[in-house]
């Protein structure tokens, strides 16, 4: 694990940032203790943290990995930019495949983010600060803002403004932040 940590971690803001954010998310008093102790315990202690950083190191069929984590039915496409501070609970069945996503992403299970008619030219953009509940939709060339709370099962076919609340099939604002 060390290797590891010297190899990426200390020269990965990125991967810093997404360590940071599991810790402050899930209230672990790791967030504390220097970086390489953060970097051993969300190894450790949460698998859905383990594939997000195989997943940025793009080594998902590192040999080791099963040390960390099963085998996670998710899908990440490597041609999708997703800034630091990358947040999964429980990643099953979840499906990402964007333009970009922004800053401080967080999703529950269940999650497909995709394009419009099998056409790469219809992805969504995500920006900062947005949080995504389980069983959720994300289809087409739209554009969600920062600051956005997607409630579970919602269906996202229309840009979404910032600092706001969605949620429906189709999603639609229920509230402003």
């Amino acid at each position: 694990m060390q290797r590891l940590y010297k190899r990426y971690v200390v020269t990965s803001p990125v991967i810093q940032a997404d360590i940071k954010q599991t810790l402050l998310v899930r209230g672990s008093k790791a967030q504390y203790a220097t970086l390489e102790k953060q970097f051993q315990h969300v190894m450790i202690y949460y698998p859905d943290y383990a594939y997000i950083f195989f997943w940025r190191i793009n080594k998902l069929g590192y040999r080791w990995r099963f040390l960390f984590m099963s085998d996670l039915p998710c899908k990440l496409f490597r041609s999708t930019e997703i800034a630091g501070g990358l947040m999964c609970y429980h990643p099953y069945a979840t499906v990402i495949n964007a333009k970009s996503i922004g800053r401080n992403f967080q999703f529950r299970n269940g999650l497909t983010i995709g394009n419009k008619g099998n056409d790469n030219n219809q992805l969504p953009i995500i920006g900062d600060d947005v949080t995504v509940g389980a069983h959720v939709v994300i289809i087409g060339a739209i554009t969600i803002g920062d600051q956005v709370t997607i409630g579970a099962g919602s269906v996202v076919v229309k840009d979404v403004p910032s600092h706001c609340v969605v949620a429906g099939n189709p999603a639609r604002v229920i509230k402003r932040l």
